[in-house]
């Protein structure tokens, strides 16, 4: 072992570090893009969410920290220790997969303590902290059962234990969630929170969901086509998207064609079809001409007030706490709005949406 392999696994093992750097790592696959100059710094105790679509590059992402995949270019830090040139089993990192991956003829307890097993510790130690794992899982009666007497929650949970087990400095998880129902979905989220804050390492957690991504990260890292979008704690990515693609992709259901009729540094006026005129934020640099508006369908309040346009209900589906309206506009524009009461179809009534929730990008992001 080098003496660089040697400094990094001791301080992976004793999970000592600072941060994990990645500058500009790129993956190519027969010569396409599938992750670009990827460059990111996570912070001791930081949880990180790589979140995007299909294909945007995330898991690859995941997948070239954890060595699974060699870079094509760029380069990985554990704080001042160059790490991509190690396998993944030098790394010293837990991995938690989608589909579990677990021994199906080991027990519960063999399963958590296969790495340890294979690092060489001894017997006594591997059943110590096996057993502070299943612990901190919450699975201490569930030692001796084989995975398939466990349900898909109990699994995933073994599959945690099996990454925390090793005293990692950086847990990967690749949608560890998606094979499970919508309650335990939630449960779970929660779970995995607080392990990660008991066991005081970082975790980079990879999610299409951005339900998921907003309720456990620190920060998140919004990916297209293999490179990163936006970077931001969960407040500033859903309130503030920094690209009309992310606003949509946040759930900015109402995208308007407008023009910039007047700019003053981020705030904007612009005139939507019918002679309708609002004020709003603009997101990026704007020129006088076409622009598009994006606004959130809960933004959107029913009554009078800033930015005030009229509209007919047209259809309105019950959500349980909430309904979601279409409604079209004066100007002729269908735009959904979530509202706490029902206006009732055919209703005419007034909506209002306040400035600094009316986001204003250029066109061209449109075209594209």
């Amino acid at each position: 072992m080098t003496g660089i392999q040697s400094v990094a696994v001791q301080a992976a093992r004793k999970n000592e570090f600072r941060q994990l750097r990645l500058d500009g790592v790129s993956r190519q696959f027969g010569g396409a893009n599938a992750l670009d100059k990827l460059s990111l710094t996570i912070e001791r105790g930081e949880f990180i969410a790589l979140l995007g679509p299909s294909g945007c590059g995330k898991s690859t992402a995941l997948n070239c920290m954890a060595g699974l995949l060699p870079l094509t270019d760029g380069t990985i830090w554990l704080d001042e220790q160059r790490i991509d040139p190690l396998p993944p089993e030098k790394r010293g990192f837990g991995m938690v997969f989608q589909n579990y991956a677990l021994f199906p003829h080991l027990s519960v307890s063999r399963n958590v303590g296969f790495g340890l097993k294979m690092r060489g510790v001894a017997g006594a130690e591997i059943d110590r902290r096996v057993a502070a794992a299943l612990d901190t899982v919450q699975l201490q009666g569930h030692a001796t059962k084989l995975p398939g007497q466990l349900s898909g929650g109990q699994q995933q949970r073994v599959a945690i234990a099996r990454a925390i087990v090793i005293e990692p400095p950086l847990i990967l998880m690749d949608e560890p969630l998606s094979n499970l129902d919508a309650k335990l979905r939630i449960e779970m989220r929660s779970e995995i929170r607080r392990i990660h804050r008991a066991q005081g390492c970082s975790t980079v957690y990879v999610t299409h969901d951005q339900d998921e991504a907003m309720a456990m990260a620190d920060r998140v890292v919004v990916m297209k086509l293999g490179v990163v979008q936006q970077i931001g704690t969960p407040q500033e990515v859903f309130s503030r998207p920094a690209k009309l693609d992310i606003a949509r992709f946040m759930g900015y259901r109402n995208v308007l064609p407008v023009k910039v009729a007047q700019a003053d540094g981020s705030r904007v006026l612009v005139d939507g079809p019918g002679g309708v005129r609002l004020g709003g934020v603009a997101m990026q640099a704007l020129d006088a001409g076409p622009a598009v508006a994006a606004i959130r369908p809960d933004e959107i309040v029913i009554g009078e007030g800033a930015n005030a346009f009229a509209g007919t209900v047209e259809s309105a589906e019950y959500g349980g706490r909430e309904w979601l309206l279409q409604v079209r506009t004066a100007f002729d524009d269908l735009l959904y709005v979530r509202s706490p009461r029902n206006a009732g179809v055919g209703a005419a009534i007034m909506l209002s949406v306040p400035a600094d929730r009316v986001l204003v990008y250029p066109a061209q992001e449109e075209a594209a």
